[in-house]
């Protein structure tokens, strides 16, 4: 008891400080987002990123905690300036890492802008995949694939607005 009294002055001497990097602060953030075939961006100064992560959706700004995140089908927003319009893409899934340099990586399979997306392509895709899934054996790869596609357009009609 002795020993935990004499070391309690001692421990509020040393101010805490918790700290999960020794980068200084940034004050700019920096986009990587690229697809295997192609970069969107690379080494892009930005304000923010709207990330759809497999665990929820998230936004990262400059001095943003180191984070890797899986990413599902969804809107990646990204914006340019504080004030201005974000511009969207459709990511089908990938992975998104934070460094604690404020760099971001987003590494996508595909990605579209979000206004290149057409609504009744759309709702034929999840038709077919949904026939496609109800007629497939059960625990067979084909009925994976028809679940993963009807995912992926639901996901693309949701972010379109659209009912499925």
């Amino acid at each position: 008891m002795f020993a935990v009294r004499a070391a309690r002055p001692l421990a509020r001497a040393v101010p805490a400080v918790r700290a999960f990097s020794d980068a200084p602060a940034a004050t700019v953030m920096s986009l990587n987002f690229s697809l295997p075939h192609m970069n969107i961006y690379a080494d892009k100064t930005v304000d923010r990123v709207i990330i759809p992560g497999a665990e929820g959706v998230y936004g990262v700004t400059a001095g943003h905690t180191p984070i890797v995140s899986q990413l599902k089908p969804g809107v990646v927003e990204i914006v340019h300036e504080a004030s201005g319009e974000p511009e969207k893409y459709f990511v089908s899934g990938g992975f998104a890492l934070t460094h604690d340099t404020s760099v971001t990586d987003i590494s996508a399979f595909e990605a579209v802008k979000l206004e290149d997306l057409d609504a009744d392509a759309v709702k034929s895709a999840y038709t077919a995949a949904a026939s496609a899934f109800s007629s497939a054996a059960e625990g067979s790869a084909e009925k994976a694939a028809a679940g993963v596609q009807m995912d992926t357009a639901k996901a693309m009609g949701d972010a379109l607005g659209v009912a499925l």
